[in-house]
């Protein structure tokens, strides 16, 4: 599929989905959400071991959602669509392999929400993170209030959402929104690297890894240990648990498949 808001690409079992909107900094309509979740599809069908989530230009990531669109919603209208955004921040969450945001300049407000929902996110020095929705009488819609706290903390969190307060990418770093910072010309080169790094491990290990540690925050401690023991238990007997460990026995780089 081809679309006009997104494009996706896939080389060497890496998918990037990357937002084409630049002139309006990436802005979220409802198309650009429904393309990314067509996108995630794809690149699930295609099994694709990483997906890195970028936005076209130099000034931003994804600037935010589409606030033209969104001024005269009714509250049926404005469930609906935050609805579709959930829907898209829940596929990201949930994607069989890694999801990698690549963050180059603003963050803010939907934005901010997908790259939350990413499993790891890396910034140049020009990123700004943001959860502005207060500015405009309103609150993150798309999982940011849930989110934003298990990363940063709840006082962080509060702080963030109720002052709108924009910060730079190295206060990003220190507070655990982003796990990396690099230059600005050095995003593209450094994320690549991780993402095929991602895509050479164990697609069934990382798999099962994502699905324990989403579940941390699903319930109860106890459950969430109970599945991991089961995850990992039902790994032994897998031709890539075998694999690696022979491998590791024999002083050699594993062979997953």
């Amino acid at each position: 599929m081809t679309w006009d808001t997104i494009t996706l690409d896939i080389d060497d079992d890496v998918a990037r989905i990357t937002v084409d909107r630049p002139e309006q900094l990436n802005a979220l309509t409802v198309d650009t959400l429904e393309a990314i979740e067509e996108g995630l599809t794809e690149a699930a069908a295609a099994d694709a071991r990483a997906v890195v989530l970028a936005g076209a230009g130099e000034k931003a990531f994804i600037a935010g959602a589409d606030i033209s669109y969104m001024v005269d919603l009714s509250t049926p209208e404005a469930q609906a669509y935050a609805e579709l955004g959930h829907r898209v921040a829940d596929a990201i969450e949930s994607f069989p392999a890694p999801v990698i945001a690549a963050v180059d300049g603003y963050a803010l407000g939907g934005g901010c929400e997908l790259a939350l929902a990413c499993d790891l996110r890396i910034a140049d020095e020009s990123a700004v993170f943001g959860q502005t929705e207060i500015d405009l009488g309103i609150i993150p819609g798309w999982g940011g209030t849930q989110r934003l706290p298990a990363l940063v903390g709840d006082e962080t969190a509060r702080r963030l959402i109720f002052l709108g307060e924009r910060i730079d990418a190295d206060t990003a770093a220190e507070c655990g929104l982003v796990g990396e910072v690099v230059a600005d010309d050095a995003l593209d080169d450094r994320v690549d690297e991780l993402a095929e790094t991602l895509a050479s491990q164990s697609a069934t290990a990382i798999r099962a890894a994502k699905e324990a540690l989403n579940a941390a925050g699903d319930g109860p401690a106890a459950t969430g240990l109970a599945l991991e023991r089961r995850t990992c238990a039902g790994l032994f007997g897998t031709h890539d648990q075998r694999e690696g460990m022979q491998a590791f026995l024999e002083k050699r780089d594993a062979a997953f498949e």
